[in-house]
């Protein structure tokens, strides 16, 4: 169960949130606040790892609310999903630039929108819970987005995306900005012309006929073939620059032909690619058109500080490979970057780590004991491994991780126990 804030005092917003929630099952546990200090306190003490805030609420005052938590560096840590009434949009502009915005809902779109965003979050469970910590600790994050041929997809993650290197004072607003319009565009490109196999000509023909895209793509996507086909968008994002790729499962896309220069270009659609590459130089397609990258320089950052244990190299683990066994002394901590590692008790698999759960091999190390079981590649996986003084050391420097560890532990000690009493 993962529980979360909803700062609002609007019943019929908080009855959606509730039914809403109801159809992920005992996934999301909404906690209702409709007071300014026990949204706070809430935040403070739990540090949820998203907050639903209602900034046109006529009791509590949202953009007080993020103003505060921004102030704290205690709380910097929550992804934040905004609702608002069209008449309050201004305000929203009010916000701290530091604040850390999944995406925002006008009210009259929240129903449909608020459960798209819920299944990103399911699915992509480390954009929101780990990037500001891996930073801290590591000085790079690595990520690995997958999405369905759903557009409402693409704006969210461009939106995510650049919002957050704005926000971490990467990027000025000019380039936020011009970020967002070009993950947005190719990440539609790969959803409408690779997995949908949509041609120039035939989108170009349904907007004239139609005004919008997006009645064909879900025509399309009613083949079985074409449905389950995914977009993948992984990102490097260091203190010097940031490098996105987006790949699709299509048969290929003809990019050569949209990035000529044509400033007589009267068709209804097109513009972006070329409008992307103007804004990067550095955008890139392979042969067949499938895939795309483009790097994006930071701005220089005089107090940017360096990742707590940014001297530490990752290190690759292939399938099959063991990375410590059941009895070994334990004197390293590994922060889990990607892949899927099973842990192995007596020759038993007693539990499945991926980057959701951030470390492993944590309690032995905490607590100055042999290994208590072995870990085993179960796909390719890239870790980063902690010595106890490096890991002290961070703690030191930001010692809300201790708590963080704590909690860590503690939900990973309730689904083992859990996986017990189920399985006895």
């Amino acid at each position: 169960m993962r529980r979360f804030p909803v700062v609002s005092s609007d019943t019929e917003l908080n009855d959606r949130v509730t039914r809403i929630c109801e159809r992920f099952g005992s996934i999301y546990e909404p906690v209702f606040l409709a007071n300014l200090e026990e949204a706070l306190e809430y935040i403070r003490y739990e540090l949820p790892e998203f907050q639903l805030v209602h900034f046109s609420d006529s009791i509590v005052d949202g953009v007080e609310l993020i103003q505060a938590v921004t102030e704290d560096p205690w709380l910097h840590y929550g992804g934040v999903i905004g609702v608002y009434a069209r008449k309050d949009a201004r305000r929203i502009e009010e916000l701290p630039r530091e604040t850390n915005i999944v995406t925002m809902i006008r009210r009259g779109e929240f129903v449909e929108t608020f459960f798209r965003v819920l299944v990103l979050l399911h699915k992509n469970r480390q954009i929101l819970f780990q990037r500001d910590i891996q930073m801290d600790f590591i000085g790079t994050i690595h990520g690995n987005l997958e999405m369905d041929n759903d557009p409402y997809n693409a704006r969210t993650y461009a939106s995510l995306i650049s919002n957050y290197l704005f926000n971490s004072n990467y990027i000025d607003i000019e380039m936020r900005d011009r970020l967002h319009v070009a993950l947005f565009e190719l990440i539609m490109n790969a959803i409408e012309h690779g997995n949908c196999g949509i041609s120039y000509e035939e989108k170009n023909d349904y907007l004239h006929d139609y005004g919008d895209i997006i009645p064909l793509i879900r025509e399309k996507c009613r083949d079985p073939e074409i449905g389950r086909r995914r977009v993948a968008v992984s990102y490097t994002i260091d203190a010097e620059q940031s490098s996105f790729t987006v790949e699709d499962e299509g048969e290929g896309f003809d990019w050569r032909s949209r990035m000529e220069d044509r400033e007589t270009n009267l068709d209804l659609h097109g513009h972006g690619i070329r409008m992307t590459q103007h804004y990067f130089r550095t955008l890139k397609y392979n042969e067949k058109g499938n895939t795309v990258s483009l790097e994006v320089q930071h701005e220089k950052q005089a107090n940017a500080a360096p990742g707590l244990f940014s001297q530490q190299q990752p290190e690759d683990f292939s399938p099959g490979e063991v990375i410590f066994h059941e009895g070994d002394v334990s004197n390293d901590l590994y922060y889990i970057i990607s892949g899927s590692l099973d842990v192995v008790k007596e020759g038993q698999r007693i539990a499945t780590l991926t980057p959701d759960d951030i470390f492993l091999g944590e309690m032995s190390f905490l607590l100055g004991n042999r290994r208590s079981a072995a870990v085993v590649s179960r796909t390719q996986s890239r870790l980063i491994r902690v010595t106890k003084n490096a890991f002290v050391s961070g703690i030191q420097r930001q010692p809300h991780y201790g708590i963080f560890l704590a909690r860590l532990l503690a939900q990973r000690l309730s689904r083992i126990n859990v996986q017990v009493a189920t399985s006895g």
